[in-house]
């Protein structure tokens, strides 16, 4: 993702498991999330996987698919590792590894959004999720030693800082049309477990990511017009097995 990331609007994770019963958790998916984007992989080293979004009409409602069908999507080049969310996961267990800075990994669990940015001066027409235009002073930082890590930034050009190059979110890259924030290691932010973690356009239908989950630029739009903020949506990434297990215990959709 790019080497740039937030400053003011923006927060989320989730989990558990492990020796831990199941049954003895719980942690839920929040009851003020109405809408729930669900992108599960095979497996935990699998960098493709498929995503559906999901409404509720009130917290114990069932969910219901939204989309009216499943999104293909691609996750880092190494596939899925714990990351920091909203739930708590089992980090150090069963030989999963944890999400690290530049490890090429999504971080699977459940996670809040921030906010999206764009090279538009204004929001893709019908999104009303807060959308911030990038400019050439935005910037997320993703060196573990700097004290604005896996946040955005809003630099000074005259001069810029030493870091600005590799830091800078304009780029000029169309795969980084719109970036909606996933909130991983976000609250708080943990140095050197992940940073600039989002939603954004895929380099092509066989390209993983270095740890954001990407779409066909169509299917992102179509995801990012239908996001409300009244809905406080929320993100769950997990390996298919995962998933079955935490169903009746997070609170989740049938498995897509």
């Amino acid at each position: 993702m790019p080497h740039t990331r937030r400053s003011f609007l923006t927060t989320g994770l989730l989990c558990m498991a492990g020796s831990t019963s199941l049954a003895q958790q719980s942690q839920r998916i929040p009851a003020q999330a109405a809408q729930l984007i669900v992108a599960v992989a095979d497996t935990w080293s699998s960098a493709t996987g498929r995503l559906m979004l999901f409404e509720r009409a009130a917290p114990n409602a069932p969910w219901q698919p939204i989309l009216g069908r499943t999104i293909p999507v691609l996750f880092g080049k190494k596939g899925l590792a714990w990351g920091n969310g909203v739930l708590p996961v089992p980090h150090g267990q069963f030989g999963v590894p944890s999400k690290r800075e530049k490890d090429l990994r999504a971080p699977a669990g459940v996670f809040r959004l921030g906010i999206t940015f764009g090279n538009a001066p204004q929001a893709p027409k019908g999104m009303t999720m807060p959308y911030h235009q990038v400019t050439a002073r935005d910037c997320w930082v993703d060196d573990p030693a700097h004290p604005a890590y896996n946040r955005h930034v809003a630099v000074d050009l005259t001069p810029p800082p030493p870091w600005y190059t590799k830091q800078r979110m304009r780029l000029g890259d169309f795969a980084y049309e719109w970036l909606l924030e996933i909130r991983h290691n976000a609250d708080p932010v943990i140095p050197g477990q992940g940073s600039a973690i989002f939603f954004h356009i895929r380099r092509g239908p066989t390209k993983p990511s270095h740890g954001c989950t990407t779409m066909a630029r169509a299917d992102l739009l179509s995801l990012l017009t239908r996001l409300r903020p009244r809905s406080n949506p929320h993100y769950v990434l997990l390996p298919s097995g995962e998933y079955r297990a935490r169903i009746a215990a997070w609170g989740l959709p049938p498995s897509p």
